[in-house]
């Protein structure tokens, strides 16, 4: 049994590497990216995994390294521990702390233009929505065929269906109407919790067509599963013939309006 647990630990190492490996291979990996801040997210994304996978490599074949050299059938001579190394305890403490502050200041970038570089309401060249959270469905709410802010007349309404143009910034008014949501657009590489009670500005610049996924990522209660629906990102002309077509939609539901009453001028 000397050298058992020596290789049964090597199998971490290889299982943990080979997973990664084939995950990679079979395409078991992110969501195609379409989005134009998704790249520096990606970066930072595979910046922290081959530095996180180089470290685990380096500990864990060191410890298996150990474990085979002075397991106890090869070395029957009791082992003399040594306590206390004031270097050893300086090297591995400033270290990690390095190694963090550098991912602190690698990431800023990153962040400001997903967290911090809001896009103004009152830009032409951005599409305003507001999209409302609620057990168990997404109500998106937008400007009008002609754009321009909300609370307009005009105003358009879908349901778990958000349409938007290609390579234009858009930004979304996300707010709850019940319990803690979470928004994800995985291939937007976006993702961002609504709360209750508050405005929270999302944004993204979708530079691909296509239909995308949108989930809830936060447990909301007995029907979370269903809380799904679709972004479409299509060309602009794609993009107006859908306001167009839902508004004429929307206005073909709504109730007549009441005749005038001709006034009594008898009197």
């Amino acid at each position: 049994m000397g050298k058992f647990w020596s290789l049964l630990f090597l199998m971490v190492l290889l299982f943990g590497v080979g997973v990664f490996v084939w995950g990679a291979a079979a395409g078991i990996w992110l969501p195609p990216l379409a989005s134009e801040a998704g790249i520096g997210i990606d970066r930072l994304f595979m910046f922290i995994l081959w530095l996180t996978g180089v470290v685990f490599i380096a500990t864990e074949g060191a410890m298996f390294w150990f474990l085979w050299k002075y397991n106890s059938e090869s070395n029957p001579k009791p082992a003399r521990f040594v306590h206390g190394s004031h270097t050893l305890e300086v090297v591995w403490t400033i270290l990690p702390a390095a190694t963090l502050l550098f991912i602190a200041i690698y990431q800023m970038n990153a962040w400001a233009e997903s967290k911090m570089r809001v896009p103004k309401d009152d830009d032409p060249n951005v599409v305003v929505l507001e999209i409302r959270a609620r057990q168990f469905e997404w109500r998106v709410r937008y400007p009008g065929i002609h754009g321009g802010k909300l609370g307009q007349p005009g105003e358009l309404f879908t349901v778990n269906d958000i349409h938007v143009p290609v390579n234009k910034m858009v930004l979304v008014h996300l707010k709850s109407e019940d319990v803690l949501h979470s928004f994800f657009l995985p291939n937007m590489r976006v993702k961002q919790d609504a709360v209750p009670g508050m405005n929270i500005p999302v944004w993204f610049r979708p530079v691909e067509e296509g239909t995308y996924d949108l989930a809830c990522s936060q447990l909301c209660g007995w029907g979370h599963y269903k809380m799904m629906g679709r972004l479409t990102v299509e060309s602009e002309s794609d993009y107006r013939a859908f306001l167009e077509d839902l508004d004429r939609k929307q206005n073909a539901t709504m109730p007549p309006a009441a005749p005038k009453v001709a006034e009594d001028k008898s009197e």
